[in-house]
C-alpha cells in the first residue's frame, strides 16, 4: 500500500517527464481519475457503443451514463442522420 502523499507525489513527477512544460501547468492529467475522465468521454463522442464502453470501463451502462452522459456533446445532426438512414427504404 502506497500513501496518498507518496502516490500524488510520483504522479507529479511522471507528469513532468511525459509532458512538455506547457502541458504540466495544464489540468491535463492533473489526476490519473483525469485520464480515465478523458478516454471514456472521447469513446462515447466518437461513436462507441455505451455498452462497450461501460465494458471496457468496468461500468454498469446505467452507472456510465448518469456520469457522462453530459460529456456527449455535437452529435445531434450525427443522430439524425443516423435514424434517417435507417427509417428510409
Amino acid at each position: 500500500m502506497l500513501g496518498a502523499s507518496t502516490y500524488a507525489r510520483v504522479w507529479r513527477e511522471a507528469r513532468s517527464f511525459a509532458l512538455t512544460p506547457q502541458q504540466v501547468a495544464s489540468p491535463l492529467a492533473r489526476r490519473p481519475y483525469d485520464l480515465r475522465h478523458a478516454a471514456l468521454s472521447t469513446w462515447l463522442n466518437a461513436g462507441v457503443d455505451a455498452t462497450e464502453v461501460a465494458a471496457r470501463a468496468g461500468n454498469s451502462v446505467e452507472v456510465l451514463l448518469k456520469r457522462y452522459a453530459k460529456c456527449l456533446d455535437g452529435r445531434q445532426d450525427q443522430n439524425n442522420r443516423r435514424i434517417e438512414a435507417v427509417l428510409t427504404p
